[in-house]
């Protein structure tokens, strides 16, 4: 089974890979599909490339659970959006590991105009009917990128859609959770934050099976912080190091939020935090995880820094100090001439190590 890498056979419309500006490192334009990376990293794959005996395989090795991209339901849209001839060999796929009990984590990539409204609320529903294989499903906007040209042409989300659209799929969960106990479907922290819209509660969030794809990771970021700043009131309290940070602007509020929180317990918190606009790929693409060095050095390199330069794991290459434009974490601290310090996506390790 699956001797080789399975490479996408798809075309996707939305695909971000084909939205890269050239010259970058090879092994950022490759597209994977492969079901093993699904389970083992917890990529998502469409199903598309797989025989049925490949299925078969992995029913009868009951690899469990398998992400996979919807995006619709609906065999014109699903077309349509993967620009696949098999797409609906993908959909036959999902129903023949529903049936076999295989539990699975779903994605749809919500582009305006195509598979939202009445389309994705149809997609919602036949997911529903499908009982408790489909673990969660998560529904987040199409990211774009300024790099598009002889691209297919698509929207952005606006406040108003998102809006809409968050509505939809809270409906949806609501009915879920009164049959089942489970909320299973969720919108990602953009769409909220694009929304304007307060992040649901920690309860909402179950389990938390999509942080993955940005579904409640700001939520539970959040509480960690707060935790762990609750465990640690009565320690004695040393200065706090003068420190700069750097994120996105969709996570920048959120954290100067949780900072303003320190002055409960700290009579002084030298702790700036600068906002960094995406201007590699565009200011449509807000996330932390999609700034480049050069980003950051631009934007930084007229200010007056602290002691102490605060960078998010996830803006680089997994194990590597390495961020999408190759620039390293070496070549960023001599440029700004500062020390730099990587910190993991976790609310605790966040604040321990701004006070510690």
């Amino acid at each position: 089974m699956l001797n080789n890498q399975q490479s996408c056979e798809n075309n996707c419309i939305f695909c971000f890979i084909d939205q890269l500006p050239k010259g970058m490192r090879k092994s950022l334009y490759y597209k994977d599909d492969d079901v093993r990376l699904s389970f083992l990293h917890g990529n998502y794959v469409t199903l598309t490339n797989l025989s049925r005996m490949d299925i078969k395989r992995i029913i009868k090795m009951r690899i469990s659970p398998v992400n996979i991209s919807v995006h619709s339901l609906e065999p014109k849209i699903r077309l349509a959006m993967l620009r696949n001839k098999n797409s609906q060999l993908g959909i036959k796929h999902l129903l023949s590991l529903v049936k076999a009990g295989i539990s699975l984590n779903c994605q749809i990539v919500c582009c305006p105009d195509i598979n939202d409204g009445i389309w994705l609320n149809r997609t919602l529903r036949k997911l529903m009917r499908l009982g408790n294989a489909i673990n969660s499903v998560s529904i987040v906007p199409v990211g774009l990128t300024k790099y598009r040209d002889g691209l297919t042409k698509l929207k952005p989300f606006d406040k108003e859609l998102a809006r809409e659209t968050i509505t939809q799929v809270e409906r949806i969960a609501k009915i879920s959770y009164t049959m089942t106990g489970k909320r299973v479907f969720y919108c990602s922290d953009e769409l909220y934050i694009m929304a304007g819209l307060r992040l649901p509660s920690y309860g909402f969030y179950e389990d938390f099976p999509q942080l993955e794809n940005g579904v409640g990771m700001m939520r539970l970021f959040m509480s960690e912080f707060r935790h762990q700043l609750e465990s640690k009131k009565d320690f004695v309290k040393n200065k706090i190091t003068p420190t700069s940070i750097v994120t996105g602007k969709l996570a920048a509020k959120y954290i100067k939020k949780l900072l303003s929180n320190l002055k409960k317990w700290y009579d002084d918190v030298p702790v700036t935090v600068y906002t960094i606009n995406n201007d590699f790929f565009g200011n449509s693409v807000t996330v932390s995880g999609l700034i480049t060095g050069k980003n950051i050095i631009d934007q930084l390199k007229d200010k007056e820094l602290a002691s102490r330069l605060l960078i998010p794991q996830n803006m680089l290459k997994s194990g590597e100090e390495l961020f999408l434009d190759d620039v390293t974490v070496d070549e960023l601290s001599k440029t700004l001439n500062i020390p730099v310090k990587i910190v993991k996506i976790d609310g605790a390790d966040f604040l321990n190590t701004i006070i510690n």
